[in-house]
């Protein structure tokens, strides 16, 4: 709550305008496709699983519609929505929801405003979603590779839920490292396993090379339009293709599109398709492979091998979205919707790689729950659907209302992409809706908790600001009374940094040190965090002074810009400013820093609802520690405080 934030986006190319080295592909095959390219391994075989509520039985017929269906599942939601249009929509380079979310919020004020602020509301919603998939994605993947464990000895079936359990632990607990080490190891692996499921899926359809005539649309259609009562069902399983449709968008800051564009056409599709249409074509050959399709593809000697490298492809998957995580929380603390949390970069060359502590042993918490209560990828899956199709369906949502009313695109052509593609949004999410009692409800409840948290804490800095701005009254008035004050206030050498919300009222540790102590010292500077909805602020427009008035006494204000993506440091800051312009030196190595600290307490004003009240209370005491995050010297950090109720 110490750093205001002003919504002010700018839309740069530069997410698909940079040159693509053959570096940066790999890269992007080893972090962006870990999720969906695993998909492979349980999505067939979820499919036809005779375990499900409404389960699809298996003949020729329904085999080459559920490929099909899977095929252009694949291209309409994930080439033609997200690497096709979605993509093309950036914040400064940075993609993902949260983008989307801060162009919404400046069309807060303006053009289609109460639609953008629902629609940004919905934006939200959609982010809290992604915390249930973090949580899904590890134990469905890992979980499905170490079943894999059954098909080469059946006796250590038993074994598959602890060795799970112990690799997700291990998978949580490096996470401090980073992955700066492990990273350049990720792109390697991946074009492996891409390789190798490639090679499977083609021996598969070499067995029965009919499969192929599943890559035309009338098989798709032809099943929803003869089967519907099936293939409606189905679609709840056949989602599961599309996962990590999103994570494309999110981490295309990092790569670029063109580069996950090119991974994504010249070795991921055609290597997941060859797996499903092999998979489809050992099920035509025997129904009995129905069980595991995937890992039946390989002979035996090679299952083994299949089973490790599909827990590296799993456990990079995992890596990717619990990394997501960390950044959807940073980027929603940075733009007011959850505390400041202590934030750990892992990577002196990487600034997106970072560790959110509290955020990691949340999630670890809730995988290994999952694990141990579903206990199979098959149950799980169910669970998994719904947070996908409803993040993939919102964004396709704001995107569109986006190209209207920000780009002023034609409403003919919003409607012409528009339409049919929400529809079959709308018709995965109604399918996965119809597995609410069969675990669809955990995503939902996982993202409306933290949605509530999240809209909570946000309304209630709101309450708080407001109280606070009224003791600390304004700024210029508080300067005007320090230097007519008399007798005049003692004047102390070294320099005095107070942390402060904005230039519009005065720090409440200043004017209590001025109030109590009756003191000031020789150089003050009143510093305040400016969080604008861009990832990164070069050096160069990193800070703005203000006099505040006179040009003589030793009072300054600076304003410092600082990215969503970043976490401010206010000693490095300081060192930026120019002499000339600071009216002296500021002695950085030497300045005390002091920091208003705010005590909470449930008040009786009817701002928000009781039950409100106390879960932002609760939610505080996650805030990280202010002097830590800023990076403050804590024997040069003094702390006053002041009780505010909400």
């Amino acid at each position: 709550m110490d750093a205001a934030v002003e919504v002010t986006p700018v839309v740069h190319a530069g997410g698909g305008d940079r040159k693509v080295r053959a570096a940066v592909v790999v890269g992007a095959l080893g972090v962006v496709f870990g999720d969906i390219g695993t998909s492979p391994i349980y999505t067939i075989q979820t499919v036809f699983n005779p375990g499900d509520p409404h389960p699809v039985p298996i003949s020729t017929d329904n085999v080459y519609g559920v490929v099909s269906l899977i095929f252009w599942s694949v291209m309409i939601v994930v080439t033609l929505t997200y690497i096709s249009l979605v993509m093309r929509v950036n914040n400064d380079g940075e993609g993902g929801i949260m983008a989307l979310i801060t162009l919404l919020r400046r069309l807060g004020g303006g053009r289609g405003g109460r639609a953008a602020t629902l629609l940004a509301g919905v934006g939200i919603f959609g982010a809290a979603l992604f915390f249930g998939d973090s949580m899904i994605t590890p134990a469905i993947s890992v979980l499905s590779a170490v079943e894999g464990l059954k098909i080469v000895q059946p006796g250590l079936e038993e074994l598959i839920v602890p060795i799970t359990a112990v690799i997700i632990i291990v998978l949580f607990t490096v996470q401090r490292r980073g992955t700066a080490a492990v990273g350049r190891l990720f792109g390697p692996v991946m074009i492996l396993w891409f390789g190798s499921i490639g090679v499977l899926g083609i021996s598969g359809i070499a067995r029965h090379p009919e499969i192929l005539k599943a890559l035309s649309p009338t098989y798709a259609l032809g099943f929803l339009a003869g089967h519907f009562g099936i293939a409606f069902f189905a679609l709840a399983a056949i989602v599961l293709a599309i996962t990590g449709a999103e994570a494309l968008y999110a981490d295309m800051g990092h790569f670029g599109r063109k580069a996950i564009t090119r991974g994504w056409l010249g070795l991921v599709l055609p290597a997941c398709v060859l797996s499903y249409l092999g998979q489809g074509a050992l099920i035509l050959g025997d129904e009995s492979n129905v069980g595991s399709p995937f890992f039946l593809l390989a002979p035996g000697w090679a299952r083994l091998p299949l089973v490790l490298l599909a827990t590296a492809a799993t456990v990079i998957a995992s890596q990717a979205v619990i990394t997501g995580a960390y950044s959807v929380a940073s980027q929603a603390a940075q733009l007011g919707y959850l505390p400041r949390l202590r934030i750990a970069h892992t990577s002196e060359s990487t600034i997106g790689q970072i560790y959110v502590p509290w955020i990691n042993w949340v999630l670890m918490f809730s995988v290994l729950t999952l694990v141990f209560a579903f206990r199979s990828s098959a149950a799980l899956a169910y669970a998994f659907g719904m947070a996908v199709t409803a993040t993939i369906s919102i964004t396709t949502l704001v995107f569109f209302y986006l190209a209207r009313i920000k780009w002023n695109t034609p409403l003919w052509l919003v409607l012409l992409g528009a339409v049919p593609l929400l529809a079959v949004d709308a018709l995965f999410l109604a399918a996965n809706l119809t597995k609410l009692v069969h675990g669809a409800w955990l995503p939902l409840l996982i993202g409306l908790t933290a949605f509530t948290v999240m809209s909570t804490w946000a309304r209630g800095r709101d309450v708080v600001t407001r109280a606070r701005e009224e003791k600390e009254g304004p700024l210029r008035e508080f300067i005007d009374e320090l230097q007519y004050q008399e007798p005049p206030l003692v004047q102390v050498p070294g320099t005095a940094v107070f942390l402060n919300r904005g230039m519009e009222t005065a720090p409440l540790a200043m004017r209590a040190n001025v109030e109590h102590n009756h003191v000031r010292h020789e150089h003050l500077v009143i510093l305040s965090i400016d969080t604008v909805p861009v990832p990164r602020v070069p050096d160069e427009e990193r800070t703005e002074i203000d006099a505040l008035g006179y040009a003589d006494d030793g009072i300054i204000h600076v304003t410092a810009h600082c990215g969503y993506m970043e976490t401010p440091n206010i000693p490095n800051i300081l060192r930026l400013l120019d002499p000339e312009q600071t009216e002296g030196r500021i002695s950085v190595d030497d300045a005390s820093y002091f920091l208003s600290k705010i005590e909470l307490k449930r008040g009786t004003e009817p701002t928000m609802a009781g039950w409100r009240k106390r879960l932002f209370i609760a939610t505080s005491y996650i805030t990280a520690d202010a002097a830590e995050y800023f990076g403050l010297p804590g024997e040069r950090t003094v702390i006053m405080g002041e009780r505010v109720e909400v």
